[in-house]
């Protein structure tokens, strides 16, 4: 049986993707009630960390620990591969002692040449093009707000970035519109938005893409291994910032998303993101313990 992945949204069907977050409610409600559930005991995750993250470290290492299993952190300095080994030989060894991986990187390329030598199943931690798992995330924590996202309309303000890229995805996973607001040069993946025009509308205007939105959601202006355009990208990205005006178009009770790390008063404004009623994003960071639970004890499965 072929091994499965999750290097992109894509690499699961739409009912597969439900039945991961319907399990991640599930998973949490348990958490929450301190029930134990040790579905990988003796299972061991090597993940694979070129980028830091506080999210994707803390969530997976506590998700295997929740699990029963054991996570180990592997940083390019704890490995060969920092030093020139091959992708390919790296994996192969890896694979061999492990029972699932994660990784955390750059290149998009580089996770597909690591999965296709790698025996066991390999998830997308985040790369420069897509960063799947947060999306699970924030799935589930819109539909613990406001139910069901089919039929829903999302507006991705700022970046057409890796998360933009995975919400392009989403909306045809999930059957929802998705409303892209970037400044012209700063456009999503352009296969995708060919692949999936049906349902993407682009636009330079942020109060076109927000109006009656369900959802308004953005990223930091400039992300890991962007500093250096961080000033230049400020300037660009002022006319996208989500405040309080930008959500007032937006529909009645829409919600705001963002992956975090924020930047108050640069991509998002304080008043927003701290919203007690509007804002979700705490949700969205806790269930990436929850959402990747789910999709761990998935691939495991398989």
């Amino acid at each position: 049986m072929a091994i499965r992945h999750f290097l992109t949204l894509k690499d699961c069907s739409s009912s597969e993707l439900k039945n991961i977050i319907a399990q991640a409610h599930e998973l949490k409600s348990m958490q929450h009630a301190h029930q134990p559930h040790l579905t990988a005991q003796g299972r061991i995750m090597a993940m694979i960390f070129e980028k830091s993250s506080t999210r994707t470290r803390v969530s997976f290492e506590t998700g295997m620990a929740q699990l029963g299993g054991h996570a180990l952190f592997l940083s390019p300095t704890d490995t060969q591969m920092g030093r020139g080994e091959s992708i390919e030989d790296t994996a192969k060894v890896i694979s061999s002692m492990v029972d699932i991986v994660m990784i955390r990187t750059f290149a998009h390329s580089s996770i597909e040449t690591f999965a296709k030598a790698s025996s066991v199943p390999v998830i997308n931690a985040l790369t420069d093009s897509y960063h799947p798992c947060q999306l699970l995330a924030d799935v589930q924590a819109f539909e613990e707000a406001r139910g069901s996202i089919q039929g829903k309309s999302v507006a991705w303000i700022g970046d057409g970035n890796n998360m933009c890229n995975s919400y392009i995805n989403a909306a045809a996973q999930w059957d929802f519109e998705l409303r892209i607001a970037c400044p012209e040069g700063f456009d999503p993946d352009v296969g995708l938005l060919e692949q999936h025009s049906d349902r993407i509308v682009l636009t330079r205007s942020a109060d076109e893409a927000a109006s009656g939105a369900n959802i308004v959601v953005t990223d930091t202006w400039a992300s890991m291994g962007q500093e250096k355009e961080k000033d230049g990208r400020s300037q660009v990205f002022a006319p996208y910032q989500v405040n309080t005006e930008l959500m007032s178009k937006a529909a009645s009770d829409a919600v705001f998303m963002h992956c975090l790390p924020a930047y108050r008063g640069s991509e998002v404004t304080a008043e927003v993101i701290d919203h007690p009623e509007t804002s979700i994003v705490w949700q969205e960071a806790e269930n990436r313990l929850h959402a990747q639970k789910a999709l761990i004890e998935f691939l495991l499965n398989q």
